[in-house]
């Protein structure tokens, strides 16, 4: 370490300081025995030591673009307008809050940015209302004009930042924000408005974001949970801790042994959850419970534990394999950062906490996650990690940390890249560049497909209709209600009826575009339409009513993990028959499967790419003639192509849409003909039978188990 104490730290300001620590000690007189002093302590510390502006009695001294620096004073008058609450229905598909378009003013697949000029605000009354700006703001808007991103011209630019500091909650009075957000000039209530903060909330509500009049403006955020965190929206940022500069830790091996299995750290702990951790502490020697050292100055560098034993901090966290990250009176903890930056591998105790850039990163690679009734067991759970796991687990964390955690600047330019993901979804990183060390003996997919898929991207529902509006429009409703859907394509086939309005159509929440085929084209339901984003699609037939939101969020999830198979809910198998020397099809309810049926299946795009313009002789043609079998036809491609077979997922085996009148082809005896005729005209094509029969189905975890409804992530799943 190059400094023990860090009170010297250009982020505290003095004066600052030396009110916190006199508060400590007029506290420590009246309140020695019930802890409210403590308590009390804290809450002044964190409001000042993290993210506090410079107050020391002279200006900073900004080294940003001159651009920025307008000196221009804005006077808000007293009936000045304020800006709208913020809207909790912002999501990325959502072109209200965010008009994709602002980013393609240009053939550059990198989304610009504009700072506005660094203004000062005074009230009607001639009072200076300017939020004061911290060293930590300063610095992420100096990371943003010298990276690629930086755009001077606000008029083409996808994003737009406020030089307004809104990093501490603490530090800023939330009506006057709100009336300078209003006044910017492109503020369009927020539309396309990027703002940075870290500590939201203030006492004694403490809200898990910013509590602010936000409207439709993009925010990321240090301490949002999985209730006010909008999806695909806002960016979920650790809570950069200011007291860690200048401290430069050792490096050690992720394959050392520990001296503690577990170590806390934190101050002003929650009794209830500080005396869990104190009983697991007296049941095994090898849990370490420190607190701040009583007696003495404040000293962020010195921790003690309960003998008075004093332990140099961060450096003691080395010691340690796992340490805990419990919630206080914000979700967002700098005991992260610490705790990742010493290479101990961070239990996280805080119910609905999203890890920072969840979005992209996988934490259950790099973190223990507990819930926070559960924190006296927490040595049972440790105690069950393999050391070979462990090993890995420090690795990632050292990964994180030196790629996205260390300094402002990588924090920054990591949430910049996500925001530039979002809107350049096919030169967004892979979640392998996000989260894979660099291994040149890795494994890869011959496909060049990932061997996990990014689930931040979502899937497209592609529904093919001809007629049938009703059962089409229930469709809508239930895919719409998947929380990884990503948009929503109709192929109306039906050359002679207009589709309806989308003045009739469901409001999902989600896009939906209709394309109008020029035939009527089995083979349609597979073009590579421009409009599919994703990577995932998902084929669904007009009259396949009866999948839940759960299921087909499942069986996104199961795709997910083999992104180079047909991932679907009706299986069929196909037969060999000695008596006729010929394939058979047959629909029977088998514990073999061989095909599943894309009129409820998921899919790479790759494949669609495949199937239109790189099938085997005439196939396609023949499909399409025939008006039958492109689902066989695409089961016989990806198996061809990838050696695997197909998968099932959830036990439903009925797929009869119950209200249409008509029984389905399949439990025609002539439409059975026909499908064994498709089979064996395919094996003539290919020169041989590529499918493969699998005994196999995928289900959720404790989808039998008889437990609470509320313990399982998947409840509405159909039955047999």
């Amino acid at each position: 370490m190059k400094s023990s104490a860090f009170t010297s730290s250009h982020l505290v300001a003095e004066h600052n300081l030396e009110t916190a620590v006199m508060a400590r000690k007029r506290c420590s007189s009246f309140y020695s025995i019930t802890g409210l002093c403590l308590i009390t302590f804290i809450f002044a510390m964190i409001g000042f030591h993290w993210l506090a502006p410079s107050w020391a009695g002279s200006a900073l001294a900004r080294n940003l673009p001159a651009e920025l620096q307008s000196h221009e004073v804005v006077t808000m008058l007293i009936d000045s307008p304020h800006s709208e609450p913020r809207d909790s229905n912002c999501t990325f598909h959502n072109f209200t809050c965010l008009e994709v378009y602002h980013c393609g003013y240009d053939d550059k697949t990198v989304i610009s940015l504009y700072i506005y000029p660094i203004q000062k605000y005074y009230d009607e009354q001639g009072v200076d209302i300017t939020p004061p700006m911290s060293r930590e703001f300063e610095e992420v808007l100096r990371v943003i004009s010298r990276s690629p991103y930086y755009s001077k011209d606000p008029e083409t630019a996808c994003m737009l930042i406020p030089s307004v500091d809104l990093l501490n909650q603490n530090l800023i009075k939330p009506h006057q924000v709100s009336r300078i957000l209003a006044g910017l000039k492109w503020w369009n209530k927020g539309k396309n408005h990027l703002l940075f903060n870290m500590l939201p909330g203030a006492a004694p509500s403490y809200v898990n974001y910013l509590d602010v009049n936000t409207s439709k403006a993009m925010v990321a955020s240090g301490g949002f949970s999985s209730t006010t965190y909008r999806r695909t929206f806002d960016i979920t940022i650790p809570v950069y801790n200011p007291l860690l500069e200048g401290v430069d830790l050792p490096i050690k091996s992720h394959l050392e042994t520990r001296k503690w299995l577990l170590l806390s750290s934190q101050f002003g702990l929650n009794p209830v959850y500080k005396s869990a951790i104190k009983a697991a502490a007296a049941s095994d020697n090898s849990v370490l419970v420190l607190d701040r050292c009583s007696g003495t100055p404040l000293n962020y560098s010195i921790r003690c534990d309960q003998q008075g034993n004093e332990y140099p901090y961060p450096a003691i966290l080395q010691e340690a394999t796992f340490c805990l990250v419990v919630r206080g009176n914000r979700l967002g903890q700098p005991t992260l950062m610490d705790t990742m930056m010493a290479g101990c591998i961070p239990v996280v105790v805080a119910d609905g906490y999203l890890m920072p850039f969840h979005e992209v990163l996988d934490w259950t690679r790099a973190a223990v996650h507990l819930n926070e009734e559960h924190l006296s067991n927490v040595l049972d759970v440790l105690k069950n990690f393999s050391l070979e796991r462990i090993h890995d687990m420090r690795r990632q964390v050292h990964f994180f940390w030196q790629s996205y955690f260390k300094s402002l600047t990588d924090i920054t330019l990591a949430t910049l890249q996500i925001v530039n993901d979002r809107v350049f979804p096919f030169n967004a990183r892979t979640y392998d560049q996000w989260n894979e060390l660099l291994n040149p003996n890795a494994i890869k997919n011959p496909l060049f497909l990932p061997l996990r898929a990014p689930k931040n991207l979502g899937f497209t529902a592609v529904i093919l209709t001809y007629d049938r509006v009703d059962s089409l429009f229930q469709v809508v409703r239930q895919v719409g209600k998947v929380p990884s859907l990503a948009k929503i394509i109709v192929v109306w086939n039906n050359q002679e009826i207009l589709p309806p309005p989308m003045s009739q159509w469901p409001n999902t929440g989600k896009p939906i575009k209709v394309i109008i085929t020029k035939y009527n084209r089995l083979s349609n339901r597979f073009y590579p339409y421009d409009e599919i984003e994703t990577e995932c699609i998902l084929a669904l037939d007009d009259d396949i009513v009866m999948l839940t939101p759960d299921e087909m969020e499942f069986g996104y999830e199961v795709w997910r993990e083999h992104p180079d198979r047909l991932v679907g809910y009706p299986s069929r198998l196909h037969l060999w028959q000695n008596d006729t020397q010929s394939y058979s099809y047959e629909s029977e309810w088998m514990n073999a499967i061989s095909m599943v049926l894309t009129g409820a299946a998921f899919h790479h795009k790759y494949f669609s790419y495949m199937y239109t313009y790189g099938m085997p002789g005439n196939l396609k043609q023949w499909v399409d003639e025939h008006i039958n079998c492109e689902d066989i036809a695409m089961n016989f491609l990806v198996t061809n192509v990838t050696g695997k077979a197909p998968l099932k997922v959830v036990p439903r085996k009925k797929f009869k849409c119950p209200e249409c009148v008509k029984e389905m082809l399949s439990a025609d005896i002539s439409h059975m003909v026909e499908r064994s005729e498709c089979i064996n005209f395919f094996v003539q094509l290919y020169g041989a039978m590529p499918l493969r029969p699998i005994e196999f189905r995928a289900d959720p975890v404790l989808f039998k188990d008889k437990i609470p409804g509320i313990l399982k992530k998947y409840m509405d799943l159909g039955t047999l």
